[in-house]
């Protein structure tokens, strides 16, 4: 494998920085493949989906202990940018009372492209993040407060051992010059961008992670990309405060269609970003995450409004690591793609981080030609599975060869 440590390839933290690894890597066999259907009365499968998540909290523990100076838990367990909370809709009467309480304010902020604003507090000497998060919410009742939680990347990446592949003609004819914006890390020189911003320590910085997606948009026929970069070298990176500001800036830069392959816990700040976006008429596509069907529902996935994709491998068989949204729309090839990495070479891809892309780009292909996007990715879509949408394949397969080689 490429990534023993995937994270701390993909963004080439130094040691003792290294993020959230993609499950699949930890477990090894665990990612195989399902059939049709998922029977949660399976041994076999339920073990499988167990593992998973017991990996999934091992790799978040891991990540915990080597950066506690950055990172804790919030008040559900989750992790978050330590010592720091966000409110929504905070009154100047509300701030004073906190302020009193020793909540410090760090800034009051207009999310660019997405006409809210926001209030950064630092949390009381002496309270960790969950206890600061109680006290906020007694303290300003009518207020959205939130954590600033953590989102990870999901997906594998592999050398080819053979010939680099030819790959399969996308099914976009001719170039599409609908805008098309991606959250995730920055990719390397070898994909054109219309350009990139950081919203993270370090960045943009080149990674691994975001070559793939932007290569597999490029290959995919989309010639106008544009990134924003939400880890950079930043442990602590992928946060939902960099995933708003990122959302707003692609907004207010143009792109029409947003990609987002990392997932994490509901948050009210990112959920706010992207019932934002929507009302200005983006359309967000995130993937479902690689931590198995036991793994609580992923974000921002799951959010109203938000396009759902899934991965399924060269047979066109769910991808046993996926996770489940509350509502999948579409599946995409999530195994045996390829895709570049941040030195320019041509790797085999595995997880649904990459399989999003080549759904996002469908779509921007459909808004390109005019009409109603939806309704032609439905006529595209192959079903799969039991007849009729469904919670292992969504609305049906697109992109069917999309990322595939000769």
């Amino acid at each position: 494998m490429l990534m023993t440590s995937p994270l701390a390839a993909q963004l080439n933290l130094p040691a003792g920085q290294v993020r959230l690894p993609p499950v699949g890597d930890t477990i090894g066999d665990v990612t195989d493949t399902i059939g049709d259907t998922l029977d949660d009365t399976d041994s076999i499968v339920e073990r499988k989906a167990q593992q998973l998540l017991r990996a999934r909290e091992r790799s978040l523990s891991r990540l915990l202990r080597r950066n506690r100076d950055l990172i804790e838990r919030d008040a559900r367990g989750e992790l978050a940018r330590r010592g720091e909370i966000i409110a929504q809709d905070l009154t100047e009467a509300e701030l004073a009372l906190l302020q009193q309480a020793r909540f410090r304010l760090i800034a009051r902020e207009t999310i660019e492209g997405l006409d809210f604003s926001i209030t950064r507090l630092g949390t009381p000497q002496g309270l960790d993040l969950a206890e600061a998060q109680q006290a906020a919410a007694e303290i300003a009742p009518n207020a959205n407060i939130s954590a600033d939680n953590l989102h990870f990347q999901a997906g594998t990446m592999e050398p080819v051992k053979t010939m680099v592949p030819t790959m399969v003609a996308m099914q976009s004819a001719t170039p599409i010059n609908i805008e098309v914006g991606i959250i995730d890390g920055a990719p390397g020189a070898a994909t054109r961008t219309l350009g990139e911003k950081g919203f993270a320590s370090g960045a943009p910085k080149p990674s691994d992670h975001g070559s793939a997606i932007a290569s597999l948009l490029w290959d995919a026929g989309i010639r106008r990309i544009r990134v924003a970069d939400v880890y950079g070298s930043d442990p602590a990176g992928g946060n939902a405060l960099a995933i708003a500001k990122a959302l707003g800036w692609l907004t207010a830069r143009g792109s029409k269609v947003v990609t987002i392959s990392l997932v994490g816990p509901r948050n009210r700040l990112v959920e706010r970003a992207v019932q934002s976006a929507r009302l200005k008429g983006i359309v967000v596509v995130a993937a479902v995450g690689n931590d198995g069907p036991a793994a609580p529902p992923p974000y921002p996935a799951s959010y109203p409004g938000v396009v759902a994709i899934t991965g399924v491998d060269r047979r066109e068989r769910a991808l046993i690591e996926a996770g489940r949204a509350l509502n999948l729309d579409y599946a995409a090839p999530g195994a045996d793609v390829y895709g570049l990495n941040v030195k320019g070479k041509r790797k085999r891809l595995r997880g649904t981080s990459f399989a999003t892309p080549l759904a996002a780009a469908r779509i921007a292909a459909a808004m390109e030609r005019g009409g109603n996007w939806r309704a032609q990715l439905d006529a595209e879509a192959r079903d799969l599975g039991t007849k009729g949408p469904d919670k292992i394949y969504g609305r049906g397969l697109v992109c069917a060869e999309c990322g595939r080689k000769k």
